[in-house]
């Protein structure tokens, strides 16, 4: 098997240039760079950076099968973004536009986290470690409360 040297989420968006946008207000990102369709002006390929992780994104391109969560109706998909102030980073995102969907709180497994969507469907779960926990301890408290 040959070596596997990367994952980067591929983001497709109604409107692709407003998307950079919003991730650059809402998370920091920098953007790398943009390839734009000479023939209508969408963005066929653009490339940022949030917390270090190289992240790909683009309009929708139906005829190649390429759509957003809003054409599709949502996503099954979260994207997971560690912070070091998950109430912080909440704030700058709703404040660029993401709704809240559950605000942060602190969860047994010891994050504090929050999750949001996107102007553009996607959902987000912004964390902050608060405690380190063994995964035994994580399941022994999820366990509990669950009893």
């Amino acid at each position: 098997m040959p070596a596997l040297l990367s994952l980067s989420p591929y983001l497709v968006c109604r409107n692709a240039a407003a998307a950079l946008e919003f991730y650059q207000a809402a998370f920091g990102a920098e953007e790398i760079f943009r390839m734009t369709d000479p023939a209508d002006g969408r963005i066929g390929h653009a490339e940022l950076r949030i917390a270090g992780a190289l992240v790909m994104i683009a309009d929708e391109y139906p005829d190649f099968g390429t759509i957003s969560p809003d054409t599709l109706g949502g996503t099954a998909v979260t994207l997971h973004l560690a912070t070091e102030d998950a109430d912080a980073a909440t704030a700058r995102a709703e404040a660029a536009g993401a709704l809240v969907l559950r605000p942060p709180a602190t969860q047994s497994f010891g994050e504090r986290s929050a999750v949001l969507l996107d102007p553009f469907g996607h959902r987000w779960m912004l964390s902050q470690t608060v405690e380190a926990l063994t995964p035994e301890e994580m399941q022994r408290r999820w366990s509990e409360q669950g009893a």
